[in-house]
């Protein structure tokens, strides 16, 4: 019996060769070479199947959104799903992608579409237990559990359903393909099929996609350029919050944050993030700050917390919970060169509260005031946010729609913030407090006051005089500067 013939492909761009090599000619990737079994290509149609029409004749009037059911998944989608769109959504396993779908697809059954949902990995008995705690057993949803993709095409001719969930795509298989299930060709010959029939038949269609151990989409790269949207599912499992952002979006923006909270009976929409984050907080307690942070165009009102104690280590330990680590060694050398703060002998702890990962260097400055908080034992106020980049001179940099961040913080109820000095007009009920340097917003927060001989440099002192100022914000005396926790917060 002759040997099969085996090829290698590459996961991410499908580039093909006859024996395995380490780095792929096309993408450049190392290790990305799978084996394969050959198959059989028969040659495309040279048959075009829609004549060249003006661009000016092409209508869009059968383009419109039809509503998920799902609040928060409808902010990221722009609206809802659209008629024959194919949507990848990949998360961590046991994050909640089934549990969102499942919510989805129940609401638009009760909206009066009929759905399908297959479940290429669990029983129709498991799904059926989730429906019953998700309360999601309704009718028009329909249920079965399949891994053929012929099966899975068979199904739609039957049912002609308006919506439809494979779960998971790494599990769907063509049996005329020799290969296993959730290889690379079985995975990026099943997607185009799904999407063939999904623009035939103009039928909504979400993939779930498993993921790597380092975040990403599992199987070909090519999985991800077939499909109209990719949505990723964040989370950490240990916390209840949840985060979902659209990747790619052919039909709208993807600068949009979706945030659900796991409950018992399934995914609750948030609509006010900002006091979910802030609603544990304690106020008077030193090393804490609230950051205004931007995830997309949504702001977000995010509690930073840093502690500072002795160490008896040759290297002390430097630990970041949903901060970027870089960043933090930034601030901390900053610190200790510019405004003369010790950490040579301390273990320094930070975290974002909530679960939240925070990357943007808008949150430098709050970092800054949490961990000089910490050091010097004075609590910052309670109605204080800081928002600010913090540059290697020690310079306060301003950030990207701090007008959005500071009204978002104004909304929930903060009334003073510590911004740079070129910074924007604070909306109403805010007093800005501004700096030139991190020294000048340490000094105006009173932070200082354990520091011995600390006095703001002459230049902080001139550049205060005669400047301008709009609203609440006034120039600093800095004769009769005083604690910020001693200003009153009416």
């Amino acid at each position: 019996m002759a040997k099969a013939k085996t090829i290698f492909l590459c996961r991410n761009c499908g580039h093909q060769a006859h024996k395995w090599i380490g780095q792929c000619p096309d993408c450049n990737e190392w290790n990305t070479h799978d084996e394969e079994m050959a198959e059989r290509i028969s040659k495309p149609s040279l048959l075009a199947g829609q004549p060249p029409r003006l661009i000016g004749d092409v209508t869009v009037d059968n383009f419109q959104t039809v509503s998920s059911g799902v609040p928060e998944l409808n902010r990221v989608l722009g609206g809802g799903f659209v008629d024959g769109s194919v949507t990848l959504v990949g998360g961590e396993p046991g994050i909640g992608k089934s549990t969102l779908l499942l919510q989805a697809v129940a609401a638009m059954s009760r909206a009066g579409k009929t759905c399908l949902y297959v479940s290429a990995e669990e029983s129709a008995e498991q799904v059926r237990l989730r429906a019953d705690r998700l309360n999601a057993v309704v009718d028009n949803l329909w249920l079965v559990s399949e891994t053929s993709l012929q099966g899975v095409l068979a199904h739609c001719d039957s049912l002609k359903p308006d919506m439809v969930i494979i779960d998971s795509i790494q599990t769907i298989h063509d049996p005329d393909l020799t290969s296993a299930p959730g290889s690379v060709g079985q995975v990026r010959h099943c997607a185009h099929g799904l999407v063939t029939e999904a623009k035939r038949r103009a039928m909504s269609t979400v993939l779930v996609g498993h993921v790597t151990k380092e975040g990403g989409l599992a199987g070909p790269r090519a999985l991800e350029h077939v499909v109209d949207t990719v949505l990723a599912f964040e989370g950490d499992r240990h916390h209840a919050l949840r985060l979902l952002r659209a990747v790619k979006h052919r039909f709208g923006a993807t600068d949009e944050l979706g945030v659900f909270e796991m409950m018992g009976t399934g995914l609750e929409s948030v609509s006010d993030p900002s006091r979910l984050f802030l609603s544990d907080r304690a106020k008077g307690v030193a090393g804490s700050v609230v950051v205004p942070v931007l995830d997309g165009h949504r702001p977000l009102l995010v509690e930073v917390q840093a502690l500072v104690a002795p160490s008896n280590l040759a290297s002390p330990r430097r630990s970041a919970q949903g901060v970027d680590t870089g960043r933090l060694s930034l601030i901390i050398a900053v610190l200790e060169r510019r405004s003369q703060i010790g950490f040579a002998k301390t273990d320094v702890f930070t975290s974002a509260i909530g679960g939240v990962k925070i990357t943007e260097p808008a949150a430098d400055l709050g970092m800054a005031l949490a961990l000089a908080s910490s050091v010097t034992g004075n609590p910052l106020d309670s109605g204080l946010v800081a928002c600010g980049e913090v540059g290697l001179a020690g310079e306060l940099r301003q950030s990207a729609q701090t007008e959005r961040r500071l009204a978002e913080a104004a909304r929930v109820g903060f009334t003073k913030a510590v911004i740079p000095a070129g910074a924007p007009a604070t909306p109403d009920g805010i007093i800005g407090l501004r700096a030139e340097t991190l020294s000048e917003a340490l000094h105006l927060t009173g932070m200082m006051g354990n520091q011995s001989g600390f006095r703001p440099p002459a230049s902080a002192r001139r550049a205060s005089q005669g400047r301008a100022r709009s609203g609440a914000e006034a120039d600093v005396d800095w004769a009769e500067v005083r604690p910020l926790r001693s200003i009153p917060n009416d």
